[in-house]
């Protein structure tokens, strides 16, 4: 149904837009000289193979370097200057936006300082250049081409799935909603800048918090470093003497259908977080009794053992497991399950080192058990414990803190790139 036409807005194919503002695309842009053709880079023959990088020259830009409005070119090949300025195009400059288009479809940056005068782009990657930015703000039309007008528009022009391309003429078809004065479009470009600044800021709150865990972890579960009012020595024991209860997970029969979907939660490898509280996927009672599995009681430590191993955390809720997870339930005079969880997340390189196999590699509760660890009597386990769930409750904290902020910044793009919201 069409949209009632409040005063001051009009009509588009993209919805209701002000007055003032215009519903343009790439091509119209193009053809008015504001922005530059845009371009890719080399196909063909010509195109740089694996066999011409070198370990310094021109930055050599793939679409996985383009990720979440980040230019990443530490990480990316070069490609001899030589070799460079003898290419016919793609050579992207500092101030220029960047836009995957083929397979990974739709991510965008900014080329920032770079060491050579230009950057060499794949036929993977689109450079926009703004030639008259009186007419368009560069910040502006980054923010608009990582809104959900354009994406959608984006995605849907490039076919979709694994094998989703737009071509540069296909872009020029692209959809550009554009406010006529230069100060609303820096207005608008301002105001998502900040809340990616505000994004930006948490995230590497986080980091930072995540390394100061990662310490406390090396130094609180090795004994290098000890609480107050504890002292004594730590005690070299296999993990056999603080277990009371340990067994691998198992599947029923897939062909019965049957054996799923009723009340018994059942962990698989996705389902493992620090703390599990519920699981993508369940058993019914008479799956369970039909495979080795077994039902864990809430509290028990959960521990993949073959595949991806050493993915840790307890479980809140009675539990199954899938094989190559298993549950361990520990004697609570020895062992404290949450010291135990974060004693397994600083020790899954020994536990790797254990692994056994000829094509899938795991480590069997036979092997486990053997393990040894250096470990603390049961009160200064809970006592460190406590030191590392209290960090943890501040990372998720602040992770709940970036995911709101992602969700204002969201309804923000929406207000702003639709002139719903006006700034000025």
């Amino acid at each position: 149904m069409q949209e009632k036409i409040r005063p001051g807005y009009k009509q588009t194919d993209i919805g209701l837009v002000p007055e003032d503002w215009d519903v343009l695309l790439v091509d119209d842009l193009v053809m008015s000289g504001v922005i530059e053709k845009p371009m890719d880079g080399n196909h063909g023959a010509i195109h740089p193979k694996s066999s011409d990088f070198v370990d310094f020259g021109v930055p050599f830009v793939m679409a996985n370097h383009v990720y979440q409005g980040v230019l990443d070119l530490d990480t990316c090949p070069h490609i001899s200057r030589k070799q460079a300025d003898s290419l016919q195009k793609g050579f992207a400059r500092s101030g220029d936006i960047l836009l995957t288009h083929k397979a990974t479809i739709g991510e965008t940056a900014i080329v920032g300082k770079i060491p050579f005068d230009y950057i060499m782009l794949t036929p993977q990657v689109t450079f926009y250049r703004v030639r008259m930015p009186e007419k368009i703000s560069r910040d502006y039309l980054f923010h608009y081409f990582n809104g959900s007008i354009f994406q959608e528009h984006l995605k849907l022009l490039s076919g979709g799935g694994t094998r989703s391309y737009i071509g540069i003429t296909a872009q020029r078809m692209l959809r550009v909603v554009l406010p006529r004065r230069i100060v609303e479009q820096n207005a608008i470009a301002d105001a998502l800048s900040d809340a990616d600044a505000r994004i930006a800021a948490l995230e590497a709150l986080i980091a930072k918090k995540r390394d100061i865990k990662q310490a406390a972890m090396q130094q609180l579960l090795t004994g290098k470093t000890r609480l107050p009012g504890f002292s004594g020595e730590w005690e070299v024991k296999p993990l056999g003497d603080l277990i009371s209860a340990i067994g691998d997970g198992g599947t029923p029969a897939t062909s019965n259908l049957q054996n799923f979907g009723g009340g018994v939660h059942w962990v698989v490898i996705d389902d493992i977080k620090p703390e599990i509280w519920t699981t993508k996927n369940s058993l019914s009672e008479a799956g369970l009794a039909r495979c080795s599995a077994k039902l864990w009681p809430a509290g028990t430590l959960i521990l993949s053992t073959g595949a991806t191993i050493g993915e840790v955390g307890v479980a809140r809720i009675p539990v199954a497991t899938k094989q190559g997870i298993c549950g361990i339930v520990f004697d609570p005079r020895s062992a404290h399950v949450q010291f135990m969880k974060y004693w397994f997340s600083l020790n899954r390189p020994l536990l790797l080192s254990k692994a056994q196999g000829s094509t899938i590699f795991e480590v069997r509760p036979p092997t486990l058990v053997k393990i040894e660890g250096l470990f603390p009597e049961i009160v200064e386990q809970t006592a460190i414990a406590e030191i590392l769930s209290d960090m943890d409750a501040e990372l998720a904290a602040l992770e709940a803190e970036v995911e709101k902020a992602h969700t204002i910044k969201q309804g923000m793009m929406q207000n702003l790139l639709t002139g719903k919201v006006r700034l000025v």
